[in-house]
């Protein structure tokens, strides 16, 4: 089973690659994501890592508050998505 986690606060030069770089050391990335904004197509500012279900604990630990461009990441487990209606 996997979990996704939410990784907020990314530097706007992020790509999925670094996404992968950053958690590779502590975890299995099953799938990574960058969110980028429909119009222009430039980064938002956050994104999703797919990991398994028994290291989310420890890697959002480990991850939470790392140094990415300059930035501090913030790492939790995502929410479940709501219905736009």
């Amino acid at each position: 089973m996997s979990k996704t986690l939410y990784v907020g606060n990314l530097p706007w030069s992020a790509t999925e690659d670094d996404l992968n770089q950053a958690f590779s050391p502590y975890c299995e990335v099953i799938n990574c994501r960058v969110i980028t904004d429909r119009e222009t197509g430039r980064s938002r500012g956050f994104g999703f890592v797919e990991i398994n279900d028994d290291d989310v604990d420890r890697v959002v630990r480990a991850v939470n508050g790392l140094m990415m461009g300059g930035r501090p990441l913030k790492v939790n487990e995502a929410r479940p998505r709501q219905n736009r209606y």
